[in-house]
């Protein structure tokens, strides 16, 4: 387009030049005057078409410019937003970071503090046995009640999940947390070795705190991996009703009520039965943060399902062999002893409208597998799915506080619970 608009602006120069020249050849100037015309004139236009072009050109460069420093000036701005947005970013980090370490600090000041207490009842309770070391018959019981206060001091405490599993795929869902301790030679003692000085001595509270405590970091731990699996964690009526501790788990637990889904309190049938309005009241306060509950230790089957609805009881445990032994066939039909007027393949069926699921543990055979598949009982739980299991060291140790916060009260191995 530019080149033929030169050509043009040429041919009107030229023409204009001729006309010049010929009027001077005309009107008596000669040749000369002529010819002298012509170049004079082509001169003359293509210089002011020089200054013409010089003048459009400037005016293209400054249109050129105009645009770069717009485009500058639009840089500059979505530089100036970039660097608010990463201030606010690195603000929201700063103040995460911070949160995430006051609630460690506040997770290790109680654990801190339910170790202290727990060493408290520990001496309490060896300084009690102490005196009566003096008869014979009591001296194998200190002297087991001295290697649980070991354990517990040196922390040989371990924590073991065995799996739950939905039925009949045989998928885990859940796992239960149990604890077990060591003595100074390494062996695990079992809890019905240890539970007959411990629970008399006041030990097991400490020691079910502690367990809380884990299966909330472990919880924690699985959620960052976004496993969707439950901890059934134990928690005793003594922790519910802990003018002392209750106040700081529940601080803890409002803290992580996003892991209200993975993490289920478990209490026997016994003490749920029993539980006082102090206990009650504090089973509301965690149910109102989207915590569940379950009972283990099912003996009678003849249970309150509306109680068990309102106090937001979603699970309860029988044991396989107890559940199947209650069966008996009564004119052609099976029914359960403590529940005469109910089929015995509709008592999950019925639990499952309050919103109570049926969990047969101790499941230890096929054969159970079968009977209780015919019970429309959707999980299973037992040595036949697969037995407790330690919680590796490296897992506990991503899982727990910064060990220097600790170190003055124990050496960091395994803490667990029963």
């Amino acid at each position: 387009m530019r080149r033929l608009t030169l050509a043009l602006l040429c041919a009107t120069y030229l023409c204009l030049s001729l006309i010049v020249a010929l009027t001077l050849w005309r009107y008596g100037g000669g040749w000369g005057a002529g010819v002298a015309a012509l170049v004079g004139g082509l001169g003359l236009c293509f210089a002011f078409h020089s200054l013409i072009e010089r003048a459009l050109e400037g005016g293209q460069m400054k249109g050129e410019i105009e645009s770069v420093r717009d485009a500058h000036r639009i840089l500059a701005d979505q530089v100036e937003a970039l660097d608010a947005r990463v201030s606010e970013v690195a603000e929201s980090v700063a103040e995460a970071a911070l949160r995430r370490s006051e609630q460690l600090a506040d997770e290790v000041h109680m654990l801190e503090h339910l170790v202290q207490r727990m060493r408290h009842q520990i001496d309490a309770g060896a300084n009690a046995r102490f005196d009566d070391r003096v008869a014979d018959d009591r001296r194998p019981s200190s002297a087991l009640l001295e290697t649980v206060r070991d354990a517990l001091t040196e922390n040989r405490v371990d924590l073991y999940l065995q799996p739950v599993m939905a039925l009949p795929q045989r998928k885990t869902v859940f796992y239960e947390s149990f604890s077990r301790l060591r003595d100074e030679t390494g062996r695990v003692m079992m809890p019905a070795e240890y539970l007959a000085v411990a629970e008399p001595a006041g030990l097991m509270t400490a020691v079910d705190n502690l367990l809380l405590f884990r299966c909330v970091q472990i919880v924690r731990r699985l959620a960052k991996q976004d496993r969707k699996i439950g901890i059934f964690c134990n928690i005793s009526m003594a922790s519910l009703a802990d003018e002392s501790f209750f106040p700081q788990f529940l601080d803890l637990l409002t803290d992580n009520r996003d892991l209200a889904g993975a993490l289920i309190f478990e209490i026997g049938q016994a003490a749920f039965e029993g539980r006082g309005s102090v206990e009650a009241r504090n089973m509301g306060k965690l149910a109102d943060l989207g915590f569940r509950f379950s009972l283990d230790k099912v003996v009678d089957l003849d249970l309150d399902l509306q109680d068990l609805s309102r106090s937001d009881v979603k699970f309860v445990k029988v044991a396989a062999q107890a559940l199947l032994d209650q069966m008996v066939e009564v004119d052609g039909r099976l029914i359960l002893r403590s529940l005469p007027d109910l089929a015995a393949e509709d008592f999950a069926a019925l639990t499952r409208r309050y919103g109570v699921e049926v969990i047969a543990e101790k499941v230890e055979s096929e054969r159970q597998v079968v009977d209780i598949l015919d019970l429309d009982i959707g999980y299973g739980q037992g040595h036949l799915f697969g037995e407790p299991r330690a919680i590796k060291d490296a897992v506990l140790a991503e899982a727990d506080p910064p060990s220097t916060y600790l170190r003055p009260h124990f050496q960091r191995r395994a803490v667990g619970g029963r």
